[in-house]
């Protein structure tokens, strides 16, 4: 009689669902630096940011597909699909107000050059938050707390620039600027989100 051989179990491959969300960060970065240039000066077009959008969006597709198909991850799923969606729609916010800018004639002045640098650097730190978790729940949240001290000292340079709107001539011109300011200070409270949901992802591993 045949001898029966032990059943062997086998689990599906997991897929690095931390790699593909610091993937769409590095590419929220390099929507965010995109602006950043502009409001300092430097000729970006509509192609430009169009491009990096597609290309955060595939990473964000990659991502919620790898999210269906792992048995297990090192994040809590739903922690790492509000990250993404967090992610996006801070690379949105970019394109968006840069395609606002234009339609509204509105050129950036150097509080707003200031403010997306501002928020360049945040996002940099958002983005080694997200390198880290996995690895060190410790310099996740550091990182993250310096992404959302980053974000809060965006306002005052908001007031700052509000105070030198009110002073512009024309109606056209005072709307223009405020809104820019305006998307500016919305995409900081989003990176807020993002890093705070780092924060809620590390306690709830701890």
């Amino acid at each position: 009689m045949a001898r029966l051989r032990p059943r062997r179990w086998f689990l599906p491959d997991t897929p690095d669902v931390l790699g593909l969300l610091r993937a769409q960060s590095l590419l929220t970065i390099e929507g965010v630096d995109l602006l950043a240039a502009w409001a300092s000066g430097a000729e970006v077009s509509e192609s430009d940011f169009r491009v990096v959008e597609d290309h955060g969006e595939a990473a964000k597709r990659n991502l919620m597909i790898a999210l269906r198909e792992a048995f297990i991850t090192p994040v809590e799923p739903e922690d790492l699909f509000a990250m993404s969606r967090g992610l996006g729609w801070i690379l949105d916010g970019a394109g968006d107000l840069f395609r606002e800018a234009g339609v509204l004639e509105a050129d950036p002045d150097d509080g707003i050059a200031e403010i997306t640098k501002q928020l360049a650097v945040c996002v940099r730190e958002l983005d080694s938050a997200i390198g880290d978790l996995g690895s060190s729940g410790h310099r996740a949240m550091a990182a993250a707390d310096r992404a959302i001290g980053l974000a809060r000292e965006m306002q005052p340079q908001y007031y700052l620039g509000m105070r030198v709107t009110l002073r512009l001539k024309g109606r056209r011109n005072r709307i223009g600027r405020r809104e820019i300011y305006r998307r500016c200070l919305a995409i900081g409270d989003i990176a807020i989100d993002v890093s705070e949901r780092v924060v809620y992802a590390v306690v709830k591993e701890s």
